[in-house]
């Protein structure tokens, strides 16, 4: 007692006050915690995934005018447009009909560019022998002339990741669609440049009936 009067402890409702207080300061010192947790030490891999999302995203949308091979007409006028292709063979390579022109062009990895490599095969209107085979492989500029030849008849085709050359042979007589005999020559791309590999000689049967088939002409 002091002056008379009772020293009376807390209201129930200061107490009240003050363990609410209590209780919500605690609560604000765990959210920080668990806050500081989330971001701590393992923040990076916490990022990954986003990071991650966003890469594919963009490499599954690569730019398609930069990886589209040339149509048969680009690849009329890679042949016409190199000083390399001889006069003759440019002088061959006019429209059969309309606008179709006697080449047959393939595509494919032969030389392990940033693109398909390709294969262009020039041939005569009348009875399709062909008078030129290149090789053109993607590079930063656009496409270079890395094989040729020009000895006809002669066609090169892809085999494997190889070059396979074959160059008809005739003998004193021998009609044009009925050669005697072939050289198959076997190209491989090593150090940036085809090296010849394997090479073989086919002698055709002249017994009637074994000879390579020629399709009818069309009356």
């Amino acid at each position: 007692m002091r002056g008379g009067l009772t020293e009376a402890g807390p209201t129930p409702a200061r107490s009240t006050i003050q363990a609410a207080i209590t209780a919500m300061s605690v609560l604000a010192a765990l959210a920080l915690c668990v806050s500081a947790c989330a971001t701590g030490g393992t923040g990076a891999r916490d990022e990954g995934p986003a990071h991650s999302d966003a890469v594919a995203g963009a490499a599954t949308s690569p730019s398609p005018a930069s990886t589209a091979p040339p149509d048969r007409a680009e690849a009329v006028r890679l042949i016409k447009d190199d000083p390399e292709v001889s006069a003759e063979v440019k002088s061959e390579l006019q429209p059969c009909s309309g606008d179709e022109y006697p080449v047959d062009v393939s595509y494919g990895d032969l030389t392990g560019g940033s693109g398909d490599d390709i294969i262009v095969n020039v041939l005569t209107c009348g009875d399709f022998v062909g008078v030129g085979s290149y090789v053109y492989r993607k590079d930063a500029g656009g496409y270079r002339n890395v094989f040729q030849t020009e000895e006809p008849p002669v066609y090169a085709e892809m085999d494997r990741g190889d070059l396979v050359v074959t160059k008809q042979v005739y003998e004193k007589g021998d009609p044009v669609s009925d050669p005697s005999g072939e050289n198959v020559i076997t190209y491989r791309w090593t150090s940036g440049r085809f090296v010849k590999e394997y090479s073989w000689h086919n002698d055709y049967s002249g017994v009637v009936g074994d000879a390579p088939t020629v399709a009818p002409e069309s009356g």
